[in-house]
């Protein structure tokens, strides 16, 4: 009978060791009470718990996610309709910061509703410094700044705020389709701008190949003009030394040096008839034609009478 009192005995023994074992998931520690004053939390692992201890809260050391929904309004009196996501732990796996984050509030879903409104407080005294137009574009200015202030007072409740991001942003109907609009006539306004420039540079474009074919072309005509003087003054130059040597020629031949210009003039009077096209040409003919050509050539290349023969 004593033995079996014994082994009875021992199995409770047993049995109430095995149940003072407490095994805590990592990322968590567990807070242990005794008599419903706080003792002290057990970290990840394998933990052995007194009797007399109580098992009180189970508390995630992990980063957790929250979104708030929540509305304000702007300086200039237009609703903000925002969607926020807030990420947030314990501040530090600290004791005295573990006990602030057990026992700060009563729940999980408490310190969730106080963080939305301290979260939706910030904004709206943000926002109501704010004109409507300024509220696009300082998104993050927005989220550092509430940050900032909320660091500071989530820090007593053993939380630490990471991270919040303004993940959706939107004004009344009405709102919206005016800034649409001004953001429309904003739009047009640049591409009539940049199409005026792009013509004018293209005008301009054109204008400066114009005035450099212009100038090359004056340059052309200029140089062409100019190889054509040389060649007529080369030309009468030659005609002149040709000419010379035939009345030198005719000199040494005692013959009148007129007959010379007769011939030309009859030379001239051919290439004439032969390359003109519809036209007439009336010749003197008459007996005294020949003696007064004669005389006229005569006189106006300075040949007189004794250079006759």
């Amino acid at each position: 009978m004593v033995n079996i009192i014994l082994l009875i005995a021992g199995v409770l023994v047993i049995l109430l060791i095995a149940s003072g074992f407490v095994s805590v998931d990592q990322g968590h520690v567990i807070i242990i009470t005794q008599f419903g004053r706080y003792k002290r939390f057990l970290r990840p692992g394998l933990n052995l718990k007194m009797p007399w201890e109580k098992r009180h809260l189970k508390v995630s050391l992990q980063n957790r996610a929250m979104e708030v929904n929540f509305q304000a309004i702007t300086k200039d009196q237009a609703n903000v309709y925002f969607k926020s996501m807030l990420l947030y732990s314990v501040a530090k796996d600290h004791e005295e910061t573990i006990k602030n984050a057990a026992f700060s509030f009563n729940s999980a879903a408490e310190f969730q509703l106080a963080m939305q409104k301290l979260v939706e407080g910030e904004v709206r005294a943000f926002v109501a410094t704010k004109n409507q137009d300024e509220i696009l574009g300082i998104r993050q200015e927005m989220a550092s700044n509430i940050k900032e202030h909320i660091d500071q007072k989530i820090e007593v409740w053993g939380y630490a705020l990471h991270d919040i991001q303004i993940t959706d942003l939107q004004f009344d109907k009405e709102i919206t389709e005016s800034m649409a609009k001004v953001v429309s006539s904003f739009n047009l306004r640049k591409a009539a701008e940049n199409e005026g420039a792009a013509l004018l540079i293209k005008k301009t474009k054109e204008a400066e190949a114009e005035g450099a074919f212009i100038k090359i072309q004056a340059e052309s005509e200029k140089e062409a003009w100019r190889k054509k003087g040389e060649g007529l003054a080369a030309f009468r130059e030659e005609v002149s030394k040709g000419i010379k040597v035939a009345v030198e020629e005719l000199k040494e031949a005692e013959v009148d040096p007129s007959y010379l210009l007769f011939f030309m003039y009859t030379e001239s009077l051919k290439h004439i008839a032969e390359k003109g096209v519809g036209a007439t040409m009336f010749i003197d003919s008459s007996a005294s034609a020949q003696d007064r050509i004669m005389q006229q050539f005569t006189g106006m290349l300075g040949f007189n009478k004794k250079d006759k023969v």
